[in-house]
């Protein structure tokens, strides 16, 4: 299944790299773009995205604003916000206002089809690396479960983590219930957001400021 996606930023060349990058995807068709907010919302309408990629810091109307407003109109459309800053502050304000991910300016231009797959199936990430001096948690996870944990990261489903680990979806399912006590939360997405976090698995999200 195609992901519609619509572009929001008002650097042009910024458009027109990520129009570039997601076009070669076989996944991914970016069926507008827009340089604001107020041009976005008209659109969404229009072109019904099943992805919006927004940016933070815009002229006329921020992007955390726009994202209120397509939250409000359109709830069935999955935002994913980019910057080029990843202070706390503004992280935490997108995900409260509805952002399903948070993506820096920084990542590779090869993981950006990656990033917003991972969003696309239904986990949510943020993009912030760790503050200076945090550790890896002490959790005790056994490689397998370690495993998992990667697979449930990258948004795949219970099946095809068994397929890949040659072991059976009950055995998955054992696993997870056994990382979820470990890592002391209650289901896969906060699990995932537990193992970028604390550096459990890699992403391309996960990347410093520019």
């Amino acid at each position: 299944m195609t992901t519609k996606v619509l572009l929001v930023d008002d650097h042009a060349l910024l458009l027109e790299s990520i129009t570039a990058i997601l076009s070669a995807e076989d996944d991914f068709t970016v069926v507008g773009t827009a340089e604001s907010g107020p041009k976005a919302l008209p659109l969404i309408r229009r072109l019904a995205p099943d992805l919006v990629l927004l940016d933070v810091y815009m002229p006329i109307m921020d992007g955390i604003t726009c994202l209120g407003l397509i939250e409000a109109r359109f709830p069935a459309v999955k935002v994913v916000m980019m910057s080029g800053h990843s202070d706390t502050h503004t992280v935490e304000r997108a995900f409260k206002a509805g952002a399903r991910g948070y993506i820096l300016k920084s990542i590779a231009p090869r993981d950006i089809a990656s990033a917003l797959r991972q969003t696309v199936h239904g986990t949510f990430f943020v993009a912030s690396p760790p503050a200076t001096g945090e550790t890896r948690a002490d959790n005790d996870l056994s490689d397998q479960e370690l495993a998992v944990l990667n697979g449930v990261a990258h948004g795949l489903s219970n099946r095809r983590i068994g397929e890949s680990l040659w072991i059976t979806e009950k055995t998955v399912k054992f696993h997870l219930t056994k990382i979820y006590r470990k890592l002391g939360v209650d289901n896969r997405t906060e699990a995932a957001r537990v193992a970028f976090r604390e550096g459990l698995v890699q992403s391309p999200l996960l990347d410093g400021p520019s």
